[in-house]
Protein backbone atom coordinates (compact mmCIF):
# COMPACT_ATOMS: atom_id res chain seq x y z
CA UNK A 1 0.00 0.00 0.00
CA UNK A 2 1.45 3.14 -1.06
CA UNK A 3 2.34 6.00 1.70
CA UNK A 4 0.96 9.11 1.85
CA UNK A 5 1.97 11.84 -0.71
CA UNK A 6 3.85 15.03 0.57
CA UNK A 7 3.74 18.31 -1.66
CA UNK A 8 6.85 18.73 -4.16
CA UNK A 9 10.05 19.56 -3.15
CA UNK A 10 13.08 21.23 -5.32
CA UNK A 11 14.44 19.01 -7.14
CA UNK A 12 12.07 15.94 -5.85
CA UNK A 13 14.45 13.20 -4.57
CA UNK A 14 13.80 9.73 -4.97
CA UNK A 15 11.04 10.47 -7.34
CA UNK A 16 8.07 11.59 -5.56
CA UNK A 17 5.37 9.84 -5.52
CA UNK A 18 7.35 6.59 -5.77
CA UNK A 19 5.97 4.64 -8.24
CA UNK A 20 3.88 1.24 -6.80
CA UNK A 21 6.86 -1.00 -8.24
CA UNK A 22 8.86 0.64 -5.33
CA UNK A 23 9.14 -1.02 -1.72
CA UNK A 24 7.18 0.44 1.10
CA UNK A 25 10.79 1.42 2.48
CA UNK A 26 11.61 2.85 -0.88
CA UNK A 27 8.24 4.70 -1.10
CA UNK A 28 9.25 6.24 2.96
CA UNK A 29 12.31 7.41 2.10
CA UNK A 30 11.07 9.34 -0.74
CA UNK A 31 8.76 11.14 0.98
CA UNK A 32 11.31 11.84 4.03
CA UNK A 33 14.00 12.58 1.48
CA UNK A 34 11.78 15.68 0.00
CA UNK A 35 11.32 17.28 3.39
CA UNK A 36 14.92 17.12 4.22
CA UNK A 37 15.89 18.75 0.82
CA UNK A 38 13.40 21.54 0.88
CA UNK A 39 14.26 21.85 4.52
CA UNK A 40 10.86 20.88 6.22
CA UNK A 41 13.42 19.07 8.43
CA UNK A 42 16.18 20.74 9.75
CA UNK A 43 19.75 20.18 10.04
CA UNK A 44 20.49 18.19 13.40
CA UNK A 45 16.73 17.89 13.73
CA UNK A 46 15.89 14.10 14.76
CA UNK A 47 13.72 11.78 12.88
CA UNK A 48 11.34 9.96 15.38
CA UNK A 49 10.83 6.33 13.80
CA UNK A 50 7.82 6.06 16.22
CA UNK A 51 6.25 9.12 15.15
CA UNK A 52 7.09 8.37 10.81
CA UNK A 53 5.55 4.69 11.49
CA UNK A 54 2.11 6.36 12.69
CA UNK A 55 2.16 9.18 10.61
CA UNK A 56 2.37 5.99 7.43
CA UNK A 57 0.53 3.48 9.55
CA UNK A 58 3.35 1.00 9.36
CA UNK A 59 5.73 -0.99 11.59
CA UNK A 60 8.69 0.38 12.66
CA UNK A 61 10.88 -1.65 10.42
CA UNK A 62 10.05 -0.17 7.21
CA UNK A 63 10.96 3.13 8.71
CA UNK A 64 14.44 1.63 9.86
CA UNK A 65 15.27 0.25 6.72
CA UNK A 66 13.90 3.90 5.06
CA UNK A 67 16.09 5.43 7.22
CA UNK A 68 19.09 3.29 6.75
CA UNK A 69 18.52 4.39 2.68
CA UNK A 70 18.86 8.03 3.49
CA UNK A 71 21.92 6.94 5.54
CA UNK A 72 23.51 5.43 2.49
CA UNK A 73 22.38 8.55 0.32
CA UNK A 74 24.02 11.38 3.42
CA UNK A 75 21.19 13.02 4.12
CA UNK A 76 20.56 11.32 7.49
CA UNK A 77 23.24 9.77 10.39
CA UNK A 78 21.97 6.91 12.68
CA UNK A 79 24.09 7.24 15.64
CA UNK A 80 23.72 4.45 18.31
CA UNK A 81 20.65 5.43 21.70
CA UNK A 82 20.28 8.63 19.70
CA UNK A 83 18.46 7.48 16.36
CA UNK A 84 18.36 9.46 13.32
CA UNK A 85 19.69 12.88 12.89
CA UNK A 86 19.23 15.14 9.55
CA UNK A 87 23.15 15.59 8.14
CA UNK A 88 24.51 18.85 8.49
CA UNK A 89 25.40 20.81 5.81
CA UNK A 90 29.45 20.27 5.53
CA UNK A 91 31.89 21.87 3.84
CA UNK A 92 34.31 19.47 3.65
CA UNK A 93 31.31 17.26 2.25
CA UNK A 94 30.88 19.91 -0.45
CA UNK A 95 34.28 20.05 -1.68
CA UNK A 96 34.44 16.00 -1.69
CA UNK A 97 30.94 15.63 -3.96
CA UNK A 98 31.43 18.53 -5.87
CA UNK A 99 35.07 17.77 -6.76
CA UNK A 100 33.55 14.46 -7.89
CA UNK A 101 30.39 15.52 -9.77
CA UNK A 102 32.50 18.00 -11.66
CA UNK A 103 34.48 15.54 -13.43
CA UNK A 104 31.82 12.71 -13.87
CA UNK A 105 29.33 15.53 -15.37
CA UNK A 106 32.31 16.44 -17.45
CA UNK A 107 32.71 13.33 -18.51
CA UNK A 108 28.96 12.93 -19.15
CA UNK A 109 28.42 16.36 -21.28
CA UNK A 110 31.64 15.01 -23.19
CA UNK A 111 30.19 11.67 -24.34
CA UNK A 112 26.82 13.26 -25.25
CA UNK A 113 28.22 16.09 -27.22
CA UNK A 114 30.59 13.38 -28.93
CA UNK A 115 27.38 11.03 -29.30
CA UNK A 116 26.36 11.12 -33.42
CA UNK A 117 23.02 10.45 -31.85
CA UNK A 118 23.46 13.70 -29.61
CA UNK A 119 20.16 15.83 -31.55
CA UNK A 120 17.55 13.24 -30.02
CA UNK A 121 17.53 15.21 -26.88
CA UNK A 122 18.39 18.65 -27.93
CA UNK A 123 15.01 19.57 -28.44
CA UNK A 124 14.32 18.97 -25.19
CA UNK A 125 17.43 20.02 -23.65
CA UNK A 126 16.62 23.63 -25.56
CA UNK A 127 13.18 23.54 -24.40
CA UNK A 128 14.64 23.32 -20.52
CA UNK A 129 17.63 25.79 -20.68
CA UNK A 130 15.18 28.48 -22.13
CA UNK A 131 12.93 27.72 -19.34
CA UNK A 132 16.57 28.47 -17.25
CA UNK A 133 16.38 31.03 -18.44
CA UNK A 134 13.35 32.95 -17.97
CA UNK A 135 13.60 31.59 -14.46
CA UNK A 136 17.17 33.25 -13.77
CA UNK A 137 15.64 36.95 -14.74
CA UNK A 138 12.64 36.30 -12.42
CA UNK A 139 14.19 36.67 -8.54
CA UNK A 140 10.49 34.92 -7.10
CA UNK A 141 11.76 31.57 -9.63
CA UNK A 142 14.34 30.20 -7.47
CA UNK A 143 12.43 27.07 -6.19
CA UNK A 144 11.33 26.68 -9.96
CA UNK A 145 15.14 27.13 -11.32
CA UNK A 146 16.62 24.25 -9.20
CA UNK A 147 13.59 21.80 -10.01
CA UNK A 148 14.70 22.43 -13.95
CA UNK A 149 18.35 22.05 -13.43
CA UNK A 150 17.95 18.84 -11.74
CA UNK A 151 15.20 17.55 -14.53
CA UNK A 152 17.93 18.91 -17.09
CA UNK A 153 20.92 16.38 -15.24
CA UNK A 154 18.45 13.85 -15.17
CA UNK A 155 17.82 13.94 -19.13
CA UNK A 156 21.84 14.29 -19.88
CA UNK A 157 22.30 11.25 -17.78
CA UNK A 158 19.59 9.44 -19.18
CA UNK A 159 20.38 9.90 -22.59
CA UNK A 160 24.08 8.29 -21.85
CA UNK A 161 25.20 5.02 -22.97
CA UNK A 162 27.26 4.61 -20.75
CA UNK A 163 25.30 2.40 -17.74
CA UNK A 164 28.03 2.54 -15.20
CA UNK A 165 28.86 6.49 -15.04
CA UNK A 166 24.76 6.79 -15.13
CA UNK A 167 24.71 4.66 -12.00
CA UNK A 168 27.42 6.76 -9.92
CA UNK A 169 25.86 9.62 -11.35
CA UNK A 170 22.27 8.94 -10.48
CA UNK A 171 23.67 8.00 -6.87
CA UNK A 172 25.04 10.97 -6.38
CA UNK A 173 21.66 13.00 -6.95
CA UNK A 174 20.50 13.22 -3.31
CA UNK A 175 24.10 13.85 -1.88
CA UNK A 176 24.32 17.14 -4.27
CA UNK A 177 20.54 18.27 -4.22
CA UNK A 178 20.11 20.41 -0.30
CA UNK A 179 23.91 21.68 -1.57
CA UNK A 180 23.19 22.69 -5.07
CA UNK A 181 20.24 24.96 -3.39
CA UNK A 182 22.81 26.85 -1.86
CA UNK A 183 24.47 27.03 -4.91
CA UNK A 184 21.87 28.91 -6.49
CA UNK A 185 20.13 30.53 -3.80
CA UNK A 186 21.36 33.87 -5.36
CA UNK A 187 19.70 35.66 -8.54
CA UNK A 188 23.31 36.92 -9.68
CA UNK A 189 24.23 32.79 -9.04
CA UNK A 190 21.30 31.52 -11.53
CA UNK A 191 21.96 34.44 -14.50
CA UNK A 192 25.39 33.00 -14.28
CA UNK A 193 24.16 28.91 -14.10
CA UNK A 194 21.44 30.00 -17.28
CA UNK A 195 24.22 31.60 -19.29
CA UNK A 196 26.65 28.12 -19.01
CA UNK A 197 23.77 25.93 -19.63
CA UNK A 198 23.28 27.75 -23.02
CA UNK A 199 27.01 28.22 -23.69
CA UNK A 200 26.60 23.64 -23.10
CA UNK A 201 23.71 23.40 -25.19
CA UNK A 202 25.85 25.11 -28.13
CA UNK A 203 28.75 22.69 -27.42
CA UNK A 204 26.43 19.94 -27.96
CA UNK A 205 24.85 21.18 -30.68
CA UNK A 206 28.06 21.33 -32.39
CA UNK A 207 29.54 18.44 -31.15
CA UNK A 208 32.53 19.97 -29.50
CA UNK A 209 33.24 16.92 -26.98
CA UNK A 210 36.06 19.06 -25.11
CA UNK A 211 34.08 22.19 -24.43
CA UNK A 212 31.35 20.55 -23.04
CA UNK A 213 33.25 18.77 -20.57
CA UNK A 214 35.25 22.17 -19.60
CA UNK A 215 31.66 23.78 -19.17
CA UNK A 216 30.05 21.31 -17.44
CA UNK A 217 32.97 21.09 -14.91
CA UNK A 218 33.26 24.61 -14.68
CA UNK A 219 29.50 25.07 -13.76
CA UNK A 220 29.74 22.82 -11.12
CA UNK A 221 32.91 24.24 -9.92
CA UNK A 222 30.80 27.56 -9.42
CA UNK A 223 28.53 25.97 -7.93
CA UNK A 224 30.76 24.50 -5.46
CA UNK A 225 32.62 27.65 -4.54
CA UNK A 226 29.15 29.70 -3.95
CA UNK A 227 28.27 27.03 -1.87
CA UNK A 228 31.34 26.44 0.30
CA UNK A 229 30.89 30.56 0.66
CA UNK A 230 27.18 30.56 1.70
CA UNK A 231 28.40 27.95 4.86
CA UNK A 232 31.54 30.09 5.50
CA UNK A 233 29.12 32.70 5.91
CA UNK A 234 26.79 30.67 8.25
CA UNK A 235 29.85 29.62 10.56
CA UNK A 236 30.99 32.84 10.66
CA UNK A 237 27.30 34.28 12.03
CA UNK A 238 27.21 31.46 14.51
CA UNK A 239 27.36 31.85 18.62
CA UNK A 240 30.23 29.40 18.53
CA UNK A 241 32.03 29.95 15.98
CA UNK A 242 31.82 33.89 17.35
CA UNK A 243 33.41 32.85 20.25
CA UNK A 244 35.85 30.57 19.13
CA UNK A 245 36.97 33.86 17.05
CA UNK A 246 37.28 36.01 20.40
CA UNK A 247 40.64 36.60 22.27
CA UNK A 248 41.47 34.18 24.98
Amino acid sequence: MPVGHDSAAPGAARSDPAPLTHSLAEQIAARLSARIVSGVYAPAQRVMEQAIADEFAVSRGPVREALRLLEKDGLVTILPRRGALVSNLSIDEVKEIFDVRAMLNGLRDRLIAENPERSRILPALEEEVANLARFARDAGMADEYVDTVSRIDALLSRALNNRRLKSILDSLVLQTLRYRQLGLSTPQRRRQSAQSWQKLVKAIRGGDGEEAERIARQRVTDSRDAAIDLLQRASAKSPGARKAASPA
